[in-house]
C-alpha cells in the first residue's frame, strides 16, 4: 500500500508561515559559518541543510552578506532588548552605566555562538567591517545597523551621566570604545579559553566592570 503525505513540500512554507523557513535559514546559516567559516560556505550549502533548493532560499535572502547581517542584527537584538529593559527600569545613569557593562557581558557569555560569529570573525561583510559601530542608524530596519544601535545607546548613557552632573575623562564616545574594548576582552577571553583555570569569573567580571567605571568617571 502506498503512503500518502499530507505535509507540504519543504520549498514552500504554507501561508503565514514564512517567517518559520527564515528563522531556519538563519539557524542553518549561522551553523555552518561556525562549522566551515563565512568564506567556505555556499548558499548551495545552507539550502541543503534547511532541505530546500538554492532558488528556494533567494526568496528570504539575496546572497550570503545579507544572511550574515541579518544574523548580526539578531544576535545584537539580544542585546538590545536587555539595554531597554535597564533604560526601562534604573534611573541613576552612574547605576544604568553599570548595568549596561553587566548586560554586555551575560549576553556574550549567554550566547558564545553567536558572539564567536559576530565577533570573533574576521570575515564579516565589509558594510560591516569598514564601519562598525559609526555605521548610520537613520533606518532602524536597515541590514547590518545593530552593532551601531548598540553602541549609540551605550553613548547615549554615558551623555545623560554627563548632563547630571557626572564628569568623565575622556569624550562619550571614547568612552564607549573604551567599554566596549575592555569587556570584548573579557568575554573573548572566556569564551575562546572555557578550560582555563581563571581564579573566579564573577569576582573577574565585578573587577573588570569596577576598572572601567573608574577609569572613565572623573572622581568628585
Amino acid at each position: 500500500m502506498t503512503a500518502f503525505s499530507t505535509a507540504f513540500p519543504s520549498g514552500r512554507k504554507r501561508r503565514g508561515e514564512g517567517h518559520t523557513r527564515r528563522d531556519e535559514i538563519l539557524q542553518a546559516a549561522k551553523e555552518l559559518f561556525l562549522e566551515l567559516g563565512y568564506n567556505s560556505t555556499t548558499i548551495r550549502r545552507i539550502a541543503e541543510r534547511v532541505g530546500i533548493s538554492a532558488p528556494a532560499l533567494y526568496l528570504y535572502f539575496k546572497d550570503k552578506e545579507e544572511l550574515m547581517l541579518a544574523l548580526c542584527d539578531q544576535t545584537f537584538g539580544y542585546l538590545l532588548d536587555a539595554v531597554a529593559e535597564i533604560e526601562r527600569s534604573v534611573e541613576d545613569p552612574v547605576e544604568r552605566l553599570h548595568r549596561f557593562g553587566e548586560a554586555y557581558v551575560q549576553f556574550g557569555l549567554t550566547h558564545p555562538d553567536e558572539y564567536r560569529l559576530v565577533f570573533l570573525n574576521a570575515n564579516l561583510p565589509e558594510a560591516i567591517r569598514k564601519t562598525g559601530h559609526r555605521t548610520v542608524t537613520d533606518d532602524p530596519t536597515k541590514p547590518g545597523v545593530g552593532g551601531a544601535m548598540v553602541f549609540n545607546r551605550l553613548v547615549a548613557c554615558l551623555k545623560a551621566a554627563e548632563a547630571s552632573g557626572v564628569k568623565l575623562n575622556y569624550p562619550p564616545e571614547t568612552c564607549a570604545e573604551l567599554c566596549w574594548m575592555g569587556l570584548h576582552g573579557l568575554v573573548s577571553a572566556f569564551i575562546m579559553k572555557p578550560e582555563f583555570p581563571w581564579s573566579d569569573r564573577d569576582l573577574l567580571i565585578k573587577g573588570m566592570l569596577d576598572i572601567h567605571q573608574k577609569g572613565i568617571l572623573r572622581e568628585p
